[in-house]
């Protein structure tokens, strides 16, 4: 498990969630997983991203030693990545009575328990995973969270770079400029809307943030009006520094992955536009139908660590091509196509410009990557081909929990892949839709 500062470090970035829109475009990343014995096949499996496989795989580990925590775990964890709940639970809690203190059982589960709105029901959990502010946080929300209220709303870019920006309307105030990124998790504000809003904080902590005193802190939101869709009874971070002033003021707060996973969500950047919809069978039967029609096959969707999204994609070089687990990520500040992980750019015999180090972040730890040039990228129909990106030599291809998924990632697609396409993410059926051109 990561010391205090680290875990600091993290709370405060789910509380801010960057509001400058400096949000790395994926995890930092080190070291390699190792399978316990008697699970190496499955374990193999598993980081490959060969999900349903692994899944199956743990299964028969279970039926032979039902005690196994680890297959009980993992096979939770399959579950989960899907957002197939019901199967979660049932794994997550078997780990559980195995092991009551379990930090990565307790911590899969409670976030089975959010993603579902059963908060309160979390809240125990992410106490026992050494999350203390989010079980306060979740602990003092009252009713139904999440409450959705319209139908549809299009939300035209206010502009598109260095990171988009739409307006919404906090607590019935007037519209402020939020930036989205689903690398980030929940919804935030800058220090100053939450005072204007009449937030109170239900939880809140301090922490140092690369050299600066910041307080982090979490409350709720009694409405978010994003255009025709009015969201109600919402967790929302902010953060200040010790002087009670903005940490950030290039945007008035960020959308996370979680107000998007509670609706039906097109990101259409070719049109310049954030459309959202009630998601109901009737809305994702359409929403099929649009893509079937603009010739988008449907790539799986997979969900990490409360807001990673995944999907199959592919990277190509000189030295060949490979197809496999990639994140991916809308908005946020980058000026990439897309983001390599030092292994696979070096395997493939990817173009890389070593003499020209940029220093950058990843999850407010300091990064150093290099500007390269994949032959192709591809994510489905979407591909580009010789397109700006970069190389992190030092980031691995896998990270266990607590510090990582645990999946083999060769990389991930960033805010500049997307701009000629529009892109549909489903997560009742955990599915990508990307279409090119302009949302219909």
């Amino acid at each position: 498990m990561a010391d205090d500062r680290q875990w600091d470090r993290r709370s405060l970035l789910r509380g801010a969630a960057v509001l400058a829109g400096g949000a790395a475009a994926a995890p930092l990343l080190g070291g390699a997983a190792t399978a316990l014995a008697g699970s190496g096949d499955a374990d193999a499996l598993f980081k490959a991203g060969k999900f349903e496989e692994a899944g199956r795989a743990y299964e028969e580990i279970l039926k032979k030693d039902p005690k196994n925590l680890h297959a009980a775990r993992q096979r939770g964890y399959v579950g989960l990545l899907a957002n197939r709940f019901a199967d979660a639970e049932k794994y997550l809690k078997m780990a559980l009575a195995l092991a009551p203190d379990d930090k990565n059982t307790n911590y899969f589960l409670a976030d089975c328990y959010i993603r579902q709105d059963k908060l309160a029901l979390s809240a125990p959990h992410w106490k026992a995973a050494g999350e203390d502010s989010y079980a306060k946080w979740f602990a003092a929300v009252r009713g139904e969270a999440y409450q959705i209220h319209g139908e549809t709303a299009r939300l035209p870019f206010q502009q598109m770079d260095p990171m988009p920006l739409v307006e919404a309307s906090v607590n019935g105030g007037p519209t402020k400029r939020f930036t989205f990124y689903t690398g980030a998790p929940n919804l935030s504000v800058r220090a100053s809307v939450a005072k204007e809003a009449g937030l109170s904080p239900v939880a809140s902590q301090k922490t140092d943030f690369e050299g600066s005193t910041i307080w982090a802190y979490w409350g709720i939101l009694d409405s978010f009006k994003l255009g025709g869709i009015e969201l109600r009874n919402v967790p929302v971070g902010w953060s200040s520094t010790e002087s009670g002033e903005d940490v950030g003021i290039d945007s008035d707060g960020l959308i996370g992955t979680w107000v998007f996973y509670h609706l039906l969500t097109t990101f259409d950047y070719a049109g310049r536009q954030l459309i959202l919809r009630r998601r109901t069978p009737e809305t994702a039967r359409k929403a099929r139908a649009a893509a079937a029609r603009a010739g988008a096959d449907p790539l799986p969707l997979w969900l990490a660590r409360e807001q990673y999204l995944h999907s199959t994609g592919s990277f190509a070089g000189v030295a060949g091509s490979r197809t496999g687990v990639v994140g991916v990520n809308f908005g946020g500040v980058s000026e990439i196509a897309a983001g390599m992980v030092g292994e696979t750019a070096k395997q493939l015999g990817v173009r890389a410009d070593y003499d020209r180090q940029i220093g950058t972040f990843a999850q407010s730890h300091p990064a150093a990557v290099y500007p390269c040039y994949p032959k192709e990228i591809r994510l489905g129909n979407a591909v580009a081909k010789e397109v700006y990106c970069y190389t992190n030599p030092n980031q691995k291809v896998n990270v266990p929990w607590p510090y990582g998924t645990g999946i083999d990632t060769m990389g991930w697609f960033s805010h500049c892949f997307w701009k000629p396409y529009n892109i549909t993410v489903d997560f009742t059926d955990m599915n990508l839709y990307i279409a090119r051109g302009e949302a219909a």
